[in-house]
């Protein structure tokens, strides 16, 4: 029975009144139950028919960047959880998800608290639907939803009460609502070119995908990774300088970072074309060390609003400094492991020579201080 039934996921999306935070981001067992019933009230007026399909809900709270990565591993949990629970078992074969004894049945229904501060948390919940019935039911959900899938001053009371929160809107949204609703929201904060790269993480993990960030940077999604080239190299190579190319350069790392934390937030990783991969940070190696030239010192080119914007590795040389690597934090985390993984690879001691700007050579690649030639 199980196999011919056909997920159809969605969400409760709860929009707080301005300054509002729920007490927590968990529901127990019963609260989820009762919140359950509440709902399946609500989706009984909306959708004639749905009491043949089974409806199951995570009594818990979560920010779109949670419920959206690849693999949809939340409401993959639920959909998993609510196959295994028999056929009948309450009336209308309603099934809620909360803590027994403080713990979720499975920790991808626990929320993380470091995305709580949102103004927006959702509640995923779905259908599972017999599959003679799936194409009626998930255009209805598609077509009723966003005509007048306000939740019902029942539910929106109850979860007002329980969690000690004001509302100003609860809706139900389907996940490929939330999809579009997410694609707005990160346009109109001129982030299209991520969502690009996000959509075919989660919708099609198996092509690749080609962007151009607003500043012209290439991304390409591929194997479940995001990949940039060289920054530098392609910085000085490629990109649009303008009257004042560290300027732009800053701009372009300011773009970066915003497109790092988002995507570790989705849980898509960021690389660099040909560089291992690393955490919170990246590396691109220029040159080899050249054993005569004097030993190697860590310089950190500085831009308001980035703090250290990127480090170079560099050995003095006579006229014109040899750039062995360049590194960028990207996390706000990420500058210490940073400089440790840089001065482990080459040697150098732990002194970080502050630049104050940053600094480029004459074709806008980034450089270092050189002694003068004599």
């Amino acid at each position: 029975m199980n196999e011919s039934l056909i997920a159809c996921p969605a969400v409760l999306a709860l929009e707080l009144a301005g300054g509002e935070m729920p007490d927590r981001l968990e529901l127990t067992r019963d609260e989820a139950q009762t919140l359950a019933a509440l709902v399946a009230d609500d989706l009984r007026a909306l959708l004639p028919g749905v009491e043949s399909s089974r409806f199951a809900l995570a009594g818990a709270l979560f920010d779109g960047v949670e419920l959206l990565r690849p693999g949809f591993p939340v409401l993959a949990t639920l959909e998993e959880l609510a196959r295994r629970v028999p056929r009948v078992v309450t009336a209308g074969g309603v099934v809620a998800f909360g803590t027994h004894e403080g713990h979720m049945p499975a920790q991808p229904l626990v929320p993380d608290p470091h995305f709580a501060g949102g103004p927006m948390r959702l509640i995923p919940w779905m259908l599972l639907v017999p599959a003679d019935q799936v194409e009626d039911l998930s255009q209805a959900m598609e077509r009723e939803l966003a005509a007048k899938g306000e939740a019902g001053t029942a539910t929106s009371d109850f979860l007002m009460r329980t969690l000690g929160m004001r509302l100003e809107h609860a809706r139900y949204l389907t996940r490929d609502d939330l999809l579009a609703l997410t694609c707005v929201q990160y346009e109109h904060v001129n982030l299209a070119p991520l969502w690009t790269m996000l959509e075919a993480a989660l919708l099609t993990p198996y092509k690749d995908e080609t962007a151009l960030g607003s500043r012209g940077l290439p991304l390409r999604y591929a194997e479940g990774r995001v990949e940039i080239p060289g920054l530098a190299a392609w910085f000085a190579r490629d990109a649009n300088k303008g009257s004042n190319a560290a300027h732009e350069l800053a701009g372009t790392l300011f773009e970066l970072r915003q497109y790092a934390a988002l995507l570790a937030a989705h849980h898509v990783h960021l690389v660099m074309q040909d560089m291992p991969a690393t955490e919170g940070f990246l590396i691109e190696t220029m040159a080899d060390p050249d054993p005569s030239a004097a030993a190697p010192r860590i310089y950190a080119h500085e831009a308001a609003g980035l703090g250290m914007a990127a480090i170079t590795i560099a050995q003095p040389v006579p006229g014109k400094a040899r750039v062995l690597a360049n590194g960028f934090p990207l996390a706000p985390d990420a500058l210490t492991p940073l400089l440790e993984a840089l001065a482990e690879r080459y040697g150098t001691d732990s002194e970080v020579h502050t630049l104050g700007r940053i600094m480029l050579d004459a074709d806008g690649a980034l450089t270092a201080p050189a002694p003068a030639l004599h």
